[in-house]
């Protein structure tokens, strides 16, 4: 699920990881994954899919994870035992996982959370996302070709003609997001969907006399 202007995305369980087990059946939500085994101590790095992490990741927090079946984690679940913020970077301690060994198995896995309604304000799921149509000022200037998930922002990937512009997925630029209707809304900044004139040259200087 996308969530607009969160850092990270919002919980997001509309994109599959390459190379894993189907993500977990239900009304589940994609809060983040575990990326890098951090220290000696079962510490991990977080890749955070959620605007709201200290609420997310409080102590006791658990979630299903996804992971390969070769995995010995596999069907298993994970609870928070603490998260820490490094340098501006979430890391986080899980029950069980006490030293680098264990939390490397844990690498890529993917973390999913029971949905909570109350987080799902400005939150859909990529495939609501894909194939609307994108308007400005009225006018049609492309189409939702798919949804890219970065550890800044997600972005809309619109397709105009044969070239894709990459649109921030925030309110200020995508302010409405219809999917009844069957579009969204955008006010890009200038050159964003168009070229911006290139500006004049200077004149030349007046060439000397005598």
């Amino acid at each position: 699920m996308v969530r607009q202007d969160p850092p990270a995305g919002a919980d997001t369980p509309g994109k599959s990881a390459k190379r894993h087990a189907p993500k977990p059946v239900g009304t589940q939500l994609r809060a983040g994954r575990l990326v890098k085994a951090h220290g000696l101590k079962g510490a991990l790095k977080l890749e955070l899919y959620t605007d709201d992490p200290d609420r997310r990741f409080v102590p006791g927090a658990t979630f299903t994870l996804q992971v390969p079946e070769s995995s010995p984690w596999h069907g298993k679940t994970v609870t928070v035992r603490e998260l820490k913020w490094l340098n501006s970077n979430p890391v986080v301690f899980l029950e069980g996982v006490e030293d680098r060994t264990a939390a490397e198995e844990l690498v890529k896995a993917i973390l999913w959370v029971e949905a909570d309604t109350t987080v799902e304000n400005d939150a859909w799921y990529d495939h609501q996302l894909v194939g609307l149509e994108v308007l400005r000022d009225g006018t049609r200037v492309g189409r939702v070709a798919r949804v890219d998930h970065l550890p800044a922002q997600d972005l809309l990937i619109v397709q105009q003609g044969d070239r894709e512009v990459l649109v921030p997925f925030v309110k200020a630029i995508v302010p409405e997001v219809d999917v009844v209707a069957g579009h969204v809304v955008v006010t890009p900044p200038a050159g964003l969907f168009e070229e911006l004139p290139a500006e004049d040259d200077p004149p030349a200087a007046p060439a000397g006399e005598g």
